[in-house]
């Protein structure tokens, strides 16, 4: 029993800072299957948005454009206003999804949510992948790649939901503590596990 295209069975894709969820979506888009990025989605429909967001947040214009980082600070501190900010933005953003949704066409889709916990994506899903791994090892991944102190990642890791609570909430955990190939194989298992579960050929 196949799933219609119409309506595809939505995995998220989520894992703490350096925990390798993009060299994970990277493997699933080179074996072909979709994976869309929610960060990206967000900053599409920001820009769709940029007009109504510039009179609602002026002060976050800088030189006529509206500046992501004025916005972000604006906001960080202010539940009301990021509330406001939610409001027009996150209704665009599940239209961009939905439009890309009905474009792919494809029975299982991926979608890579940083913060999937922490906004409380797992009741829009079918099932979550936590990307998981040591924090010491992740802390090394990111100061190597980014130039970060390893205050600062930790720092970061800090503001995330801790990955002990996620393991408990995502549906499938894959490690990732070795090298890229054992990644890749406990990926293709995961894969037929999830196709088996919903029945996708």
């Amino acid at each position: 029993m196949g799933h219609e295209a119409k309506h595809p069975i939505i995995i998220g894709i989520t894992g703490n800072i350096g925990s390798g969820k993009s060299t994970v979506a990277a493997l699933l888009r080179s074996w072909g299957y979709p994976v869309l990025d929610l960060d990206e989605l967000a900053a599409r429909a920001r820009e769709n948005k940029e007009e109504e967001l510039k009179r609602l947040f002026p002060e976050a214009v800088v030189g006529g454009r509206l500046d992501r980082r004025a916005l972000a600070r604006l906001v960080f501190s202010d539940p009301e206003r990021l509330k406001a900010l939610e409001a027009v933005v996150h209704p665009e953003v599940r239209r961009l999804l939905m439009e890309e949704l009905s474009r792919l066409q494809a029975p299982l889709v991926f979608l890579e949510i940083p913060l999937l916990f922490e906004k409380g994506w797992e009741g829009r899903l079918h099932g979550t992948i936590l990307v998981a791994a040591p924090l010491e090892e992740r802390v090394r991944r990111v100061m190597a790649r980014s130039g970060l102190s390893r205050e600062e990642v930790l720092a970061r890791e800090r503001a995330q939901m801790p990955e002990e609570e996620k393991r408990k909430r995502a549906t499938w955990v894959l490690e990732n503590r070795g090298s890229l190939e054992e990644l890749r194989e406990g990926l293709r298992g995961l894969l037929a596990e999830i196709r088996a579960r919903f029945g996708l050929s």
